[in-house]
Formats: structure tokens, sequence, C-alpha cells
């Protein structure tokens, strides 16, 4: 049982005798006593939350937060006169999940601390870690607000952190009565979110003019992958202006079709009579035109809610070097194989002639996008390393700028066999605080993390784009691929200043993937592709990609395959805007041996007993100071 808050105090008061106190020593006394009791009891009411996001389509769960270093405040408006339930969960679903349970019955708001089992069986959690602020109700809402410690240590708690958070939540129309909290039935959601590094503003100028890139009435392919590429022609500036905020523009109900967009800067002296003519990308009867759209300007994956540049950065536009033709190309998820969609989904661009300090640029990083790629099946924790490597970044930022380049935001992209990513940096082999990292990803919800501070990279500095995969389900290879079913590792890198700089990434060499299984000789000249292998006799005629399948997986083989993928020697991409590149694109390197790396972050925990003893010491420090102060007196 703990012992009452100011117990401690009230014996040291008595020891003292603290009856010798003026008034104006009384005064500071209880001051300093208010100051302490606000310290202990955390920061608790309040309004002035800075981030906010609906839970659900139709604006019936409003979630506000705000945080410091240990801990977070929520607050959630419901519509609802009954319980609201709010919930961390692993993987989104009820099981395992962190809850809090609430509402206001019969005047008096009330707030427990559940979890779920793995049999989705909710208990009230013994150690209550949700600390309830105030609570109110009208005739249609209720409005809660609570608190909790980043890191609980409770085990039944989930770890607030930086990452991916897969948010769950409900309403009931009663309050949770004697036997606990009713079923919600279908009143209940999820939706992932990043408390601790929530996004960009969404605030611009009411004044801001925009222009819309959109598709009008795109054939969906009932098909499970389509990319459809449109091109189009930038607005027509007289001067220079600055793109300082891009949009999706989803059609509704296409919130799941519509998985990622990408814009890219084409060649600036096409022929317009191309202009809105929109194809499949990748396609053998694709418009040549669209060949000359390599650079990146822009990038939107699934969940993102757009992107908001800093008051110091802007897009270029308008210049003779910024894009005046760019290809838009949009990536259709249909899963269902559904048929006669139609969509016209699209991105809105905000600009200014208001100019800021800076030009924007992109560069891609990661693993360049091949069937060389590949993933074992089985495993749960399959690493993939995609290097920008420290010979790219050294010919391309020496010759374009020797002080380096601020990046501002990272958006962290792979598909759904993804699990974890991160962006390491390194200087002279030496590992700093990676650029960006998710431990928590979720396929459904990419969206650009803003950097605060932003990171300086200089010239032979070298980046990793780590990808850690679960493939535990799978029962054949999984390939690089533009498929949600293929996979990706990529970081796209939003920096200032812009430089010739597209795409720095590697890939790791065949040969030794192919020799892990036995294979010794392929097929020459290469006339198909995949290629095909020619010895050993078991794998003869087989395609690689088939004679992978082939080869028996097991987790230790997987396992042991992994080691030796990340130490082959790699294939390094360093291309510039358009379609030149840079010398060292081509190079065969192998992967660097780092002096040094970053142990991973561990939390340190506080627990009740150990917060109550730091609230013991902030008052026998005061206790302290006033007999210093009565000492002083008597001088």
């Amino acid at each position: 049982m703990r012992p009452k808050r100011f117990g401690l105090l009230s014996a040291l008061l008595r020891t003292e005798r603290l009856t010798f106190l003026n008034m104006r020593e009384k005064e500071l006394f209880g001051a300093a006593v208010l100051l302490a009791t606000l310290l202990c009891s955390g920061r608790s009411r309040g309004h002035g939350f800075e981030h906010s996001a609906a839970l659900d389509a139709g604006g019936r769960y409003l979630v506000k937060w705000r945080f410091d270093e240990t801990s977070i405040t929520f607050e959630i408006e419901a519509e609802t006169r009954g319980y609201i339930g709010f919930g961390l969960s692993p993987n989104g679903a009820m099981a395992s999940a962190d809850l809090v349970i609430g509402g206001v019955a019969n005047g008096i708001p009330y707030l427990h601390d559940y979890f779920a089992d793995s049999s989705r069986v909710v208990h009230k959690d013994p150690v209550q870690s949700y600390k309830l602020l105030y609570g109110k109700e009208n005739y249609t809402h209720t409005v809660l607000a609570f608190s909790r410690d980043l890191q609980t240590c409770d085990p039944k708690d989930r770890a607030i952190t930086s990452g991916t958070m897969r948010v769950i939540w409900a309403l009931h129309s009663e309050d949770v009565g004697p036997s606990g909290p009713a079923y919600h039935g279908i009143n209940r959601g999820r939706k992932s979110l990043r408390f601790l590094n929530p996004g960009t503003s969404r605030k611009v100028s009411p004044e801001t003019a925009t222009f819309d890139l959109l598709n009008v009435n795109v054939p969906v392919p009932d098909k499970d992958t389509t990319y459809w590429c449109q091109m189009f022609k930038m607005p027509e500036v007289q001067k220079k202006h600055h793109v300082i905020r891009i949009e999706p523009l989803i059609q509704k109900g296409h919130e799941n079709l519509v998985h990622h967009i990408l814009l890219y800067q084409c060649d600036s002296s096409l022929n317009e009579s191309e202009l809105d003519m929109g194809h499949e990308c990748f396609h053998p009867n694709m418009p040549d035109s669209f060949t000359t759209c390599e650079t990146v300007i822009f990038a939107w994956a699934i969940g993102g809610e757009g992107f908001t540049y800093p008051v110091h950065v802007g897009m270029s536009i308008g210049t003779d070097v910024d894009p005046v033709y760019v290809l838009m190309e949009v990536h259709y998820d249909n899963p269902a194989l559904q048929t006669e969609v139609v969509d016209s989904s699209g991105l809105r661009l905000y600009y200014t002639p208001r100019l800021r300090t800076y030009d924007a640029g992109v560069i891609e990083t990661g693993v360049w996008v091949s069937l060389y790629h590949m993933l074992p099946p089985g495993m749960q924790d399959y690493i993939t390393e995609g290097h920008c490597t420290q010979e790219c970044l050294q010919e391309s930022l020496d010759s374009e700028m020797p002080s380096g380049v601020w990046v501002f935001a990272v958006l962290l992209h792979a598909h759904l066999a993804g699990r974890a990513i991160r962006t390491r940096h390194f200087r002279e082999q030496v590992e700093l605080p990676p650029l960006a990292s998710d431990d928590q990803f979720d396929f459904n919800f990419q969206e650009f993390q803003p950097l605060s501070p932003e990171q300086l990279i200089l010239p032979g500095d070298s980046l990793i784009t780590e990808c850690m995969y679960n493939t535990k389900d799978r029962q054949n290879m999984t390939w690089g691929g533009l498929s949600t079913r293929d996979e990706m590792c990529l970081s796209y890198l939003l920096y200032y200043p812009r430089v010739n700089l597209a795409r720095c990434e590697s890939l790791p060499e065949i040969t030794g993937q192919l020799k892990f299984i036995g294979v010794k000789q392929i097929q020459s000249p290469l006339t198909t592709w995949p290629f095909v292998i020619k010895s050993p006799k078991r794998y003869s005629n087989l395609s690689f990609t088939e004679a992978m399948d082939k080869f028996r997986w097991t987790k230790k083989r997987a396992k042991a395959f992994n080691e030796v993928v990340l130490n082959l020697p790699m294939n390094v991409r360093c291309s510039k805007i358009g379609l030149d590149e840079w010398s060292t694109q081509g190079m065969i390197v192998s992967p660097p041996k780092p002096k040094s790396v970053r142990p991973p972050v561990v939390a340190m925990c506080m627990n009740g007993s150990e917060s109550q003893c730091h609230c013991i010491i902030s008052y026998i420090l005061i206790t302290a100071l006033m007999v210093l102060l009565h000492f002083n007196s008597q001088l």
C-alpha cells in the first residue's frame, strides 16, 4: 500500500518545528510546496493540445494529444453518453492490446486501465498506469482527458515510442457496469498514428494558389497490381515560385485502392501532344516520353495526409532547371480483383511567389528494385540493407555542395512483408543517430517523418536503409518488385539545398546468392529474363527464380543465407536528375565495415515507487531550503 504523498513531509515539518517561520518565510514555503506538488502530480490540467486526429471517417471520435520527454496527455471527444474505449495494439487487433476505458456516470468521470489477453478477453490491469484528469458530457458527446508515462514498465502496457502506433477505439451508448464494459459491437475501429512524430501542420494561408494533378476516370484493371502513369504540364508562371504543400486527393471510397503516388520530373522538351495521356506504366506500348521521367520530386503513400514544407524550404517551379512536365505514377492495389472500378485520384499542390531561402530536392535511397532482392520464406526477422555509398555521396556532393545538404523529412517505404525500417547514417564509418526509424512499420500508414533537428549529410558520409521483413506465413520466395506482394526497401529523403543527385542505391550481386543454393553455371548468352540455369542437373532449364523456389528452405538455411547476402559485393546506383549518371554508377563495392555502431535505445523505467521517491526527495530538498532560510534569518 502506498504511503500518503505528504506523510513524510508532515513528519519532517514537525521535527523541524517550523513554527518559527515569519510571514515572508511562510509565503515562500507555501509557494515551494505548491511547485513541488505540481511537479509530482504531472503536467495534467490545461488545454493547448498541439496535435489531433479523427479516428473514424465520420468524425465521431476525435483524439487530441501533447507530450514531453517522459509523458503524454490525451483528450478524447466521442459522440456518445456511454463509455469511451481507447487502446494501443501490436497489430491493430484486440488481442494483447493495452486498453483504457472511461466515461461520465451520474455526473462523475471515471477511467480504468484494462488489457486484452491473447484470446481477446478484457481484464482490469492490476497496475493502473493511466491517470484521469477530467471528464464531462453534454446531451450528445463525452470528453475525457488522461495522461500516462511513455514507458510505464507495466508488461500489460505498450510503450509509446516515436514509431508507428496502432490505435484501436470503441464506444458504447451505456457506461461501464459492475460486470465490466459491455461489447461495443460495430462501434469500433483502428488507425495508425505517430504520437511522438506526428507529421507536418496542414495550415496554409487561404490565399495560397493551388493546382491539381488528377487522373480522370481511369479504368482500374481487375488485377492485383496496376501502375498507372499520366503526364501533366506544370502551371506556367512568369517568375520563380515555391510549392509549399502537397496533399493527396483520393477519391472517396478508394482509400485502400490507391496505395502510393510518385511524381517524376520529365524532359522539358517533350511533345505536348502527349499531355493528359494516360497509360499503364512499364508496359511495352507505353509512350516513349514516359521513359524520360526518371527523377522523383515527391512521394506519397497510403495513410499519409500530405506534407507541408518547412518555412525556409520549398519545391521550386518556374526556372530553367525546374520541372515543366511531370509524370504522376499511381499504384493501384486491387487484391480482391474488383471489376468496373473507375478512379479520379491525384495530388493538390500549393504554390506561392513568396520565395523561401532554399530549394528542396528528393533523393531515393535503399535497395535498387530488382528480382536480385529476394527474401526466403518462413522468416520472422529477415534483414535487407540498401546502401547509399560513401563513393556516391563523395563524388556527387563534392561536385555540387561540399558543405553538405540538410535532410528535413524522410519517407520509409516497404510493402506487405515489411515489419521495421530505419535509415542509418555513418560518418567515417562511425554510426550517427538514424535519420528516421519505425520499429512498428505499417504498410497502410506511410508518410514523411519530419526531422527535428534537421540532419546534415556531408561528402563521404554513407547511409544504409535497413528493412526487417516477416515472411513466416509465406511458402515461396518473395521478390523485389512492384506488386504489394513483392517487396521494396526504400527511403525518400527530402533535403536542401537541391543538388544533382536523384538516386543513391545498391543491389547485392546475384552470383553469391545463386552459389548459396548450389548453382554452378547459367545458360549463355542471356536471352530470357529471368535468366535460365544450366547446371547442376537439379536446376537445369529452370529460371533462377524457379531454382530459388525449388531450394528446400529451412529457418536455419534462411538465416545463413541472410548472413551471406549482407556481406556480398554490391552494385552501386548513383544517378543524376534525368537520365545521366555519376561515374560511380555501376561500381562493384563491398559493404563497409563500420568502426562503431550505435546500440539500440533502451527505455528507462520509472515505476510507481521510484516516481514517489522523486517526489519525497523534492519535499526533503524544500524542507532543507526552509531550514537554511531560518538559520540565515538568525544571523
